[in-house]
């Protein structure tokens, strides 16, 4: 008799940006793809071009990551403006981005969300973001590799203190780790029920997690899909993995 195999949930993953989807720029993306394959899902590619189809194909998936991206979230939509810091919006992604959170929170379907997937999600839900932490902060954390000294093209690094108790602490299992870094804004206000979970050494938020019913939804700045072989990021997909195979068996 073979043994059992646990299906394999479907994850949906929309391009980080519509120039890299017009270009099929996979270089980045790739990386958010083999971390879903490695923790034992199937990506599933979503395009920002067509939002007919995308309803469509939401609606078979399990679970969602929400990947980084160069650009920033439209500072119109957290009631603000462009204090000359914030990279341009890409409103494609953006509103891409919000029919998978609709879909999801009310199919209570779990959803990962990294740098800029967690920036939006907050702003989903009502919150505030920094448009430049160095500017607005004068923080001397390297948050990216630009600012380190000198200047480099690669991730930065930094602490993060994991508050007890959270999904993160319990993934990490320690209440204290260090993550890479690359961005530039930052969670200011959280959105509606969201615990802030994970602050960098500067104060930083760095990772929330959603408190308003069951649904399992996680917020990181960092990018556990660029830590490879690092146990607490492989741990984040596979709880991520499994809560989607769970949500998809309540479902049939």
């Amino acid at each position: 008799m073979s043994a059992f195999k646990p299906s394999s949930p479907r994850i949906g993953i929309p391009w980080r940006t519509s120039e890299e989807e017009a270009q099929a720029n996979y270089r980045k993306i790739e990386n958010y793809e083999n971390a879903v394959r490695k923790a034992g899902g199937t990506p599933v590619l979503l395009s920002l071009r067509d939002a007919q189809k995308l309803q469509q194909t939401i609606a078979t998936l399990d679970g969602f990551v929400l990947p980084g991206s160069p650009a920033d979230v439209d500072p119109v939509a957290y009631r603000d403006t462009n204090h000359g810091h914030s990279a341009p919006a890409d409103p494609a992604r953006e509103s891409t981005d919000r029919a998978i959170l609709d879909h999801a929170f009310l199919a209570k379907k779990p959803v990962l969300a990294i740098c800029y997937g967690c920036q939006l999600l907050n702003v989903y839900l009502g919150g505030t973001l920094i448009q430049d932490m160095r500017a607005e902060t004068g923080t001397s954390v390297p948050h990216r590799g630009k600012d380190l000294q000198p200047a480099q093209d690669k991730d930065a690094s930094h602490g993060v203190t994991l508050e007890a108790g959270s999904k993160l602490a319990e993934l990490s299992a320690s209440v204290v780790t260090e993550t890479n870094s690359s961005h530039h804004q930052a969670i200011r206000k959280p959105g509606k029920n969201l615990r802030v979970t994970a602050h960098a050494t500067d104060g930083t938020i760095e990772g929330v997690e959603w408190t308003g019913d069951d649904t399992w939804v996680v917020g990181v700045q960092w990018h556990p899909e660029r830590m490879y072989d690092d146990p607490f990021a492989e741990r984040l997909f596979t709880e991520f993995m499994a809560m989607s195979r769970n949500a998809a068996s309540v479902r049939s």
